[in-house]
């Protein structure tokens, strides 16, 4: 039972007792009459000298008790009737008043039972009875008190007419013995009643408690109810005012971009579906144009937000100037797409090229000069679509595939763009289900010590064989990162490296080197990932090498920092990939803990073209922070040689090995090694 449960059945018990005590005081006067009467009687109305003065002592404690009995009833009915008082204390009173006269009866019986004459005899058995039968109804709301009074008042004179020797007294017993029985199930019965009584009055009583309260609430109620009519009637005239400024607030909310007041999104997918309705009625041609910013992310990180929101603003207005109004929407972030309609191909691309143009003339916010470009793509209605969301699916393609191929130029949605999105879609689907149909496999490319040809370690890099033909790791692992795959592929790699090197025949000190993706090293679960790869392989974490590409120090300094941390407690080594052609923030290296430094293959290939300067300058911030150097795209041994001597550690490219499956690395080892 829980506190509460426990809380109202306390409560119902102290209404039973106030019930209770009221009764029983309330019956007192008959009884406490009837008490003082029967036993003056019994003491004074028959000649006994015998036992007259025992009798006269047993009248003597008949009147004390009654008399303190009935000031309790007098204390009760003046000082605490009617107040909020602790019932136990009045109830125990009663009952041990109520005992005592029970105690007197039944010591007066069983001490002059034979002393008394049959007259007399008879007389009391039929006072007792009386008396009896009055406290079966008297004192009904205590089942102890009415069980006690009857069971001492009938009982042991019953038995003891039972036991005497006189026959016409056993027959009394037994009827008494008869009478007490009735008057016990009376008694019970009676209590039950009164037990019910209570209930029943507990429950009227709550109920008219919750009837008040409930016509208090409705009372309430109508006077709100009143006092919302009449304002209701105030405001009836200017109601449809309201209600119109409303629906434009809801309007403006639900179409608008806050910061722009462009057209949002949802905005204005339904204002281009109205346009298009428009165009096919009328037999015309409409173009939709994606335009995304270039180099704005610069801004937001280099000058923050605000002025990030300003220069999108600036944006907004010098696109609005190209369009009719209402046919512009922010789509997101530094996006924008814009409807114009009864534009042909070349209109679409003047208008595209005369608002970019608008785009690259400086923005000056706040003292400082922002310089922008943009990168377009165009969708035409019909040739293209037929539909908005296909518009600016096609739109939004191509603009992408214009940004990779170069950036802040106009692009024009073409069938090479419509064949290359079928066949991301087709590597989409297959790069879900790629890992449980066995198509990825790992291939390894040694790492070679410059100063005694011995193998440092080997690159594991990744395949995929899709419809039987391979995909390039360029092509897919970007869409991997799309789709939210990236994540999944990583752990497999990096178990499948760490499995393959704990495996092959070579010497134990050679290590693997996997690469570790952006997305993979910022995600929270990285660490884990790694520990379960090296306890399931049995790999030891020194032979483990991540090489992390150094574009990643641009984004969240805090959270690779900490990676990094993570990573490197774990004693797995780190390299910096592609050295040279990202961020190379000497800050970066001086604060991150690193191990190696691999020179991208662009600076090696190209020595012929002074490249040499630059990985001179590179071996000498490896040295002062005390790094080691790995080149990669060695492909003839003057390279190998021009780079060993420049104080390159470590080389990898194709004149030492091309990226080999497991079984036949053990093979080029084993021929390596002779």
């Amino acid at each position: 039972m829980d506190a509460k449960s426990a809380q109202i059945r306390e409560q119902a018990l102290r209404y039973s007792s106030y019930d209770a005590i009221s009764l029983l005081h309330g019956n007192i006067f008959t009884g406490l009459l009837m008490t003082f009467l029967a036993m003056s009687c019994l003491v004074f109305g028959f000649d006994n000298p015998e036992v007259y003065p025992l009798k006269l002592y047993f009248w003597i404690a008949t009147v004390v008790v009654v008399v303190l009995r009935l000031a309790d009833t007098l204390y009760w009915r003046i000082s605490l009737r009617g107040t909020s008082y602790n019932p136990d204390i009045p109830l125990l009173r009663f009952s041990l008043g109520a005992i005592a006269t029970i105690i007197i009866w039944a010591t007066y019986v069983s001490v002059l039972y034979y002393h008394l004459d049959t007259l007399e005899m008879m007389s009391t058995l039929v006072i007792l009875s009386a008396i009896a039968g009055g406290a079966a109804t008297i004192l009904a709301p205590s089942r102890l008190l009415v069980s006690l009074y009857c069971t001492l008042l009938i009982l042991p004179v019953s038995v003891l007419a039972i036991t005497d020797i006189r026959n016409e007294f056993n027959i009394i017993g037994f009827l008494g013995i008869g009478y007490w029985l009735v008057l016990l199930a009376i008694s019970l019965k009676s209590n039950s009643f009164f037990s019910n009584a209570i209930d029943i009055k507990r429950v009227n009583e709550s109920l008219i408690s919750e009837l008040k309260t409930e016509r208090n609430q409705a009372a309430k109620a109508n006077e709100a109810l009143r006092i919302t009519n009449e304002k209701l009637d105030n405001s009836n005239a200017t109601l449809e005012e309201a209600v119109m400024r409303r629906t434009d607030d809801i309007h403006r909310l639900s179409n608008r971009d806050p910061l722009t007041e462009l057209l949002n999104r949802a905005g204005f997918n339904r204002h281009l579906e109205s346009v298009l309705k428009t165009t096919r009625e009328l037999n015309n041609s409409l173009a939709v144009l994606f335009v995304d910013l270039d180099g704005f992310k610069q801004v937001n990180d280099g000058l923050g937000h605000q002025i990030g929101d300003k220069v999108l603003v600036e944006v907004a207005k010098r696109l609005a100037r190209f369009c009719e109004p209402d046919h512009i929407a922010r789509w997101g972030g530094d996006e924008f797409v814009i409807a114009l309609p009864y534009a042909t191909r070349d209109t679409a691309i003047a208008v595209a090229q005369a608002a970019r143009s608008g785009i690259t003339i400086p923005i000056i916010v706040e003292e400082n000069q922002i310089l922008l470009d943009a990168t377009i793509g165009i969708a035409i209605f019909p040739e293209h679509g037929d539909t908005a969301s296909l518009l600016i699916q096609e739109a939004d393609v191509t603009m992408y595939e214009q940004k990779r191929i170069q950036p802040g130029t106009v692009g024009v949605f073409n069938a090479k763009i419509y064949n290359s999105i079928k066949e991301e879609q087709a590597l989409r689907s297959g790069l879900r289900h790629a890992i449980e149909r066995g198509e990825f496999s790992v291939v390894y490319q040694p790492i070679i010590n410059g100063s005694d040809n011995s193998v440092w370690a080997a690159e594991a890099l990744i395949r995929w064989t899709f419809n039987d033909t391979p995909v390039r790791p360029d092509i897919f692992i970007p869409i991997a990162e799309k789709i939210g795959l990236i994540h999944e592929i990583g752990d497999w790699v990096l178990n499948r490296a760490c499995i393959d090197a704990a495996q092959w025949v070579m010497e134990n000190e050679v290590a693997v080197s996997v690469n570790v993706s952006v997305m993979q090293l910022m995600d929270d679960n990285f660490t884990g990932a790694l520990d379960r790869a090296l306890k399931s392989s049995g790999l030891a974490p020194e032979r483990l090498h991540l090489e992390i590409t150094e574009s990643v120090f641009a984004d969240n300094k805090e959270k690779i920092q900490m990676q990094i941390n993570a990573i490197k407690s774990r004693n797995i080594h780190i390299s910096i990939d592609d050295f040279g052609t990202g961020f190379s923030s000497l800050s970066q290296l001086q604060t991150l803990n690193f191990d190696t430094i691999k020179i991208d293959r662009a600076f090696v290939q190209n020595l012929e073209e002074g490249s040499d300067t630059i990985i001179g300058a590179t071996l000498l911030i490896a040295k002062e922070f005390g790094y080691k150097t790995v080149a990669e795209g060695i492909e003839t041994l003057e390279h190998a040689e021009r780079l060993t001597r420049m104080g390159v550690d470590c080389l990898q490219g194709y004149y030492y090995a091309r990226p080999l499956p497991i079984r036949d690395l053990a093979k080029w080892f084993e021929q390596h090694q002779q």
